[in-house]
């Protein structure tokens, strides 16, 4: 069976949405992450940019063979904004992305169905706006060997058509290859059965 190694995200955060629901506005956005600790940013320039709004709801999942993701209700009811965002995020089959949800109330209250309703409905008219692509999950390789090797192992990166990142050529040489990761095996048996060369992955 072959590893898929490819995935869906977004390439640049979307423009505002604005959903209306009996008064309450509900403010969409979706924005590129890799990293959890891009969150809190993220959240605090929304924080400045809606200084009335009462609630930030969010959802975001990372990663492509090790998931993780979170779900934030911020003070809304227990699963009525968060879980409802992340629904979407499933739907839509992306990852690397975190989904925010601005609430200005309106003074008439939702109830549970209705705020679940309200959060899913921005959440899916945010990522209806959002520029998906396709992206290549890459694997990284650092290749150490002495110069009397570069010889062959350049021989080896030109054949299979391999994308250097960095080099360092000195008496010990060291080479930062990427690759896709259906290729990742191949490639790294290659070296690893070459002689005084050593790779390992990063």
């Amino acid at each position: 069976m072959e590893s898929i190694d490819t995935y869906k995200t977004i390439e640049i955060p979307t423009s505002d949405i604005l959903f209306k629901e009996k008064n309450s506005k509900f403010y969409g956005y979706a924005f590129p992450i890799t990293l959890e600790n891009e969150v809190k940013p993220v959240i605090d320039s929304l924080r400045k940019k809606h200084p009335n709004a009462g609630h930030f709801c969010y959802a975001y999942q990372i990663g492509t063979d090790a998931i993780s993701y979170r779900t934030n209700d911020d003070a809304e009811p227990n699963n009525t904004a968060g879980i409802p965002i992340y629904g979407q995020i499933q739907s839509f089959q992306v990852t690397n992305i975190l989904v925010v949800v601005v609430r200005i109330f309106g003074g008439v209250k939702l109830g549970v169905g209705g705020l679940i309703s309200a959060y899913k409905n921005t959440a899916q008219q945010t990522l209806e706006s959002a520029r998906i692509i396709e992206k290549t999950v890459e694997v990284h390789f650092i290749i150490t060997f002495d110069y009397k090797n570069i010889n062959k192992v350049m021989r080896i990166i030109k054949e299979k058509n391999i994308a250097i990142i960095t080099q360092k050529m000195e008496m010990n040489c060291e080479i930062e290859i990427i690759t896709r990761k259906k290729n990742a095996e191949i490639i790294f048996g290659i070296f690893n059965s070459m002689f005084e060369i050593e790779i390992r992955r990063l």
